[in-house]
């Protein structure tokens, strides 16, 4: 099952998306930086015999078109592509930065979820060392980490495109963050990281995305730090991966999760990126969310 393509309006334009059908409660799977809608699939597929999964491409990512000009539009959107589907209090998955993205959003009252999962994506430091950590990644030395890692921004032809979703498959076994995935998968978020533009491909996210939703001395309405999970209201499941990115900071997350009712913590054997490598796990604690009573009206 690779999903039905879908489009979702928002705030001047449109989101791209997976929907991977089924019926019954509905979920939302947002995924984290530098990844796509197509990241879930295999999540999405152990999901959709009993739920309703949607996966969305954030602005700047996969196949939208839209890019970022602040650093809060990207999970603003997530209420607006709810209201397109037309969903009441549905479960939102959110992975790395995606995580992030649905807290905010619960946070600011933009809908009101059922449920939180964050998927090895939270927000652990207080505001001060937010604002450096992100104006770091806002920097000329930054960028060009990341042209160089990950070819963000990159133009190409069709067929240097291709050879390299065939370099990302080949080499995902040594790849800190794709190893265990399958092929397949690995192959299908590269070539869905691409974007076609006149006669070239633009791998997205472009350095300019990253730069802008990095901004955060822009934000007026949900700064990306700790404080942010006083406003949540809402049930909180935390996946935490013990080899992933907030595996050092475990004592922070417990503290997160201890501070209101209606939040547990799920730990995982996992790299970071839990969707791709682990989707059978990750895939039976959203089965689980469902049948221990998350409700949707």
């Amino acid at each position: 099952m690779t999903g039905t393509e879908i489009e979702l309006p928002v705030d001047g334009g449109v989101l791209s998306g997976l929907d991977f059908g089924g019926g019954g409660r509905n979920v939302l799977l947002v995924h984290g930086s530098g990844q796509n809608a197509a990241a879930w699939t295999d999540v999405a597929t152990r999901l959709a015999d009993r739920c309703h999964p949607v996966a969305v491409d954030l602005r700047g990512h996969g196949q939208t078109r839209l890019a970022s000009t602040g650093p809060e539009q990207y999970w603003q959107d997530i209420g607006s592509v709810v209201a397109a589907l037309s969903w009441e209090r549905p479960l939102l998955v959110g992975h790395s930065s995606g995580g992030y993205a649905v807290t905010a959003a619960a946070a600011c009252g933009l809908l009101e979820p059922a449920a939180l999962c964050l998927v090895d994506g939270m927000v652990l430091n207080d505001r001060g060392t937010a604002l450096a950590w992100h104006a770091a990644a806002r920097t000329a030395e930054a960028a060009d980490r990341l042209r160089t890692r990950f070819r963000y921004g990159w133009e190409t032809g069709e067929e240097q495109m291709q050879a390299y979703v065939g370099r990302c498959v080949r080499d995902a076994a040594d790849d800190p963050l794709n190893a265990g995935a399958r092929p397949g998968l690995v192959g299908a978020v590269a070539r869905r990281s691409f974007l076609r533009r006149g006669g070239r491909w633009v791998r997205q996210p472009t350095v300019e995305e990253i730069a802008a939703v990095s901004d955060v001395g822009q934000c007026a309405h949900a700064f990306p730090s700790n404080d942010v999970y006083e406003r949540v209201t809402c049930p909180v499941t935390v996946v935490l991966a013990d080899g992933g990115s907030y595996a050092a900071r475990r004592d922070e997350v417990r503290a997160v999760v201890d501070a209101a009712p209606g939040r547990r913590l799920v730990e995982l054997a996992s790299n970071h990126n839990v969707p791709m490598t682990k989707p059978a796990e990750l895939a039976a604690v959203v089965l689980g969310l469902l049948e221990d009573g998350v409700r949707q009206a």
